[in-house]
This record gives structure tokens, sequence and C-alpha cells, in this order.
């Protein structure tokens, strides 16, 4: 599936191909990393995690599991296999696409994860190839991010991110320096997005944008913007750089984004611009709450304590605090202060989703 070589026309033909069998109805501009709920007893709590993704299908389509907002760094390989296996029921009752997180800082680790997960995948929907087997569980591709590691050269990401590719199945790239500590050169992108057709989605969570502002076009691979704030001027259709979105924030808002994107589409300015600064004003506040905690992700952190009030509605503050992967639960004077933003920006729902 690959196409390693120079680059050109037969690489974006192919890219082009690959994307429209992958994505039949087009790819979702709104995606999401879900957060990943847990039980009292720390176990992944099923129940919640299907009534959570009934609430984001409707507007968010495409979803990355595990991602880092879902503590795609921290989980368990079984916790990861009890995660997809849920996953991949949801996405086919609701219509959904999915990314699998193959979230490791070692290269052959990812290698490993991957192969094993295309292994797993072809014995439960019984096709005999990678790609078939992909296509019926609705998954779209394996996302990896840099090798980790400061002191890394552009020659030793860019490899270790081409040995993925050489796989030949569909891959995308993920752009998350607050964990690798270095980022992909927009030169290594544009040269990786000419040389393999299955390079077919990017993601970047850097807050710089140097891939998508530098890297002209990459070839036709379908770009995302991870970072939070300012969202008005980030789409194409606004005249930025970016395909889409894959956002942690929109655990919470997916309803607010997808608004926001047919506004943008539909050269709506002013009511996009004004939704993207209140969106703007809670998510970055609401980061602000979790800045201090010694447990947890933050982006999941973040997430967690205001969508403990889109699941129970404006009285969770009654609720148990919703549980940590390492253990013990969110403070509760984060949830409380979670619900008083919420109510200031005007987002706080009616009635939560699971009652």
């Amino acid at each position: 599936m690959s196409s390693p070589g120079s680059g050109g026309q037969p690489v974006r033909v192919a890219r082009a191909e690959l994307v429209r069998r992958l994505f039949r109805g087009g790819v979702p501009l709104l995606w999401c990393p879900p957060v990943t709920h847990y039980d009292d007893a720390g176990a992944i709590d099923a129940a919640r995690m299907a009534a959570h993704l009934r609430h984001l299908a409707p507007h968010a389509h495409g979803l990355l599991i595990p991602g880092s907002t879902g503590d795609g760094w921290e989980l368990t390989a079984q916790e990861v296999r009890q995660l997809l296996e849920l996953a991949l029921v949801q996405a086919q009752q609701l219509d959904l696409r999915l990314l699998i997180g193959a979230l490791r800082p070692d290269p052959q680790e990812a290698l490993r994860f991957i192969r094993e997960s295309v292994d797993w995948l072809k014995a439960r929907t019984k096709k005999p190839t990678a790609l078939e087997a992909l296509d019926e569980a609705r998954v779209c591709g394996f996302t990896v991010c840099p090798p980790r590691g400061a002191e890394l050269s552009q020659h030793q990401i860019a490899g270790a991110l081409a040995s993925v590719l050489e796989l030949g199945l569909p891959t995308a790239i993920y752009q998350l320096p607050q964990v690798t500590q270095n980022e992909i050169s927009p030169e290594a992108a544009l040269d990786l997005a000419r040389s393999f057709s299955n390079f077919v989605f990017f993601k970047d969570t850097s807050g710089a944008d140097h891939v998508a502002l530098e890297g002209r076009g990459l070839a036709g691979v379908f770009a995302t913007r991870g970072a939070e704030g300012d969202y008005a001027r980030w789409l194409k259709n606004a005249g930025g750089p970016y395909d889409g979105f894959l956002l942690g924030s929109a655990n919470c808002f997916a309803p607010q984004f997808h608004r926001f994107i047919d506004d943008v589409s539909a050269g709506r300015e002013e009511p996009a611009r004004q939704l993207s600064d209140r969106l703007t004003g809670v998510v970055n506040e609401a980061s602000s709450l979790v800045a201090g905690l010694s447990v947890g992700n933050a982006f999941a952190n973040a997430n967690k304590a205001m969508d403990h009030f889109f699941a129970h509605g404006p009285q969770a503050g009654n609720v148990p605090p919703p549980r940590l992967h390492a253990g013990g639960r969110l403070p509760v004077e984060v949830i409380r202060a979670a619900g008083e933003l919420l109510r200031r920006y005007g987002f706080m729902p009616a009635k939560g989703y699971l009652e």
C-alpha cells in the first residue's frame, strides 16, 4: 500500500483513493479522543464509556482511541484492548470511524502493538487482509507519535516514523511535543507525505503549527489541529491551514464545535468568531483549574471535570468526582470550580446525558 519514492502525483492519487475507501462519506471534520471512564474499583467502566460515545456520536464522527486525553500513555495493554473492543462495538452501532492510538515512546513497541492489533482485527472480523479487516471494523488507521527524546535528530525522527509507514497500513502522525519532547519538522513531514501514500492523517497539538503553516499542504494528507483555543482562524474554510480539528475539549463541547464548523463552512463569520471566543475562554480556564494537580493527565483532568456536569447535569457537584487512572478522584473543589465556569460561560446543560 505504501509508495516510497521521490513523491509526486502517483502518491497523491494513491492516497486519495485510499482515503475514499477508508472514509466513504468523507473524512469527518471533527474528531475526539474520548476520556476513559473508570468505575469505583478502577476498572474501565464500559457502560459509562458507551453512554459518553452515544453523546458524542451525533457531532464528532471520528474518534482517536486511546488518545492522550484518554490516558493512552498510561493504559496497560489489557486496558487498551478492552477499550478498543468497546469502541469497535459502538463504532458499528453509531456509524463512527476510529483511529487506533499506538502511543508508545519506542517505535519498536509501536510496531509490535500495530502488528498485534492487525492480527486481532483480522481474527475478530474474519477478513483475510489487513485493509479488509480495518475496513470491516471501521478502523481508518493507526496513530503514532515521534519517538521520545529531546536529543533526537530529524533523521532519527523521520526514520522511526518511516519504519511504521513501511508496514503499508493507513497511518496518522501525531505531533505531541508535550510528551515526546521533540517535533517532526515541516520538511521531514512533507518528505514522508511525498513518499508514502498510506500517510493519510496528521494531528498537531504543539500550538506552534509549524508543519501546517510551512508544510505546503502535506501533499494531500488530511491535517487536524489538536491545540486548543483561538479556533476561528485555523480551518481552511476560514483561510487557515487545517482541514479539521481533533480536540480533547470535544469531549465536552462536541455540539458547539459542530455548530462552529458549520458556521465557518457557511461563511457565518461573526457567529463563528463569538462561539470560538467563548470556547477558548472556557477551555483555557478549565486548564488552569487542574494545573496544580500532581496526579492524572492534564488533558484528561480538565475534560473529566467538565464532562462530569454534561453527564450528570447541574447537580453534578453532589455526585462523587470522576476516578483517575492513577487512582483516587478529582478534587471536589476542582469539580465545583468547573461547574461555576460552565455556568459563567453559558455552557451548563439543563440535563445530563446519564439522566
